[in-house]
């Protein structure tokens, strides 16, 4: 089964130019968007798995490393998994 959450939207999570990203799951694919439109029709029904400022306080100050964002996807993975996201 492949993964909902991948190192590839951790990283979209860090770097986006959002003040407050979140990063969301809707119909079991992971999106990037701002906390602003979480309320909106279009993300109506989408479950927040992380703020950027949440996952970057379990990071530290320094740049993670591609092993970081995959070990940090594969958490966030189980976290969903266990919700039945």
């Amino acid at each position: 089964m492949p993964s909902t959450i991948t190192a590839e939207h951790v990283r979209e999570l860090l770097r986006s130019s959002d003040p407050d990203p979140r990063l969301v799951l809707l119909e079991g694919r992971a999106r990037v968007v701002p906390a602003a439109e979480t309320g909106t029709d279009r993300w109506r029904g989408a479950v927040e798995v992380v703020s950027r400022d949440d996952l970057a306080g379990r990071l530290g100050p320094d740049e993670p490393s591609e092993r970081d964002l995959e070990t940090l996807a594969a958490r966030l993975e189980a976290v969903v998994s266990e919700l039945g996201a």
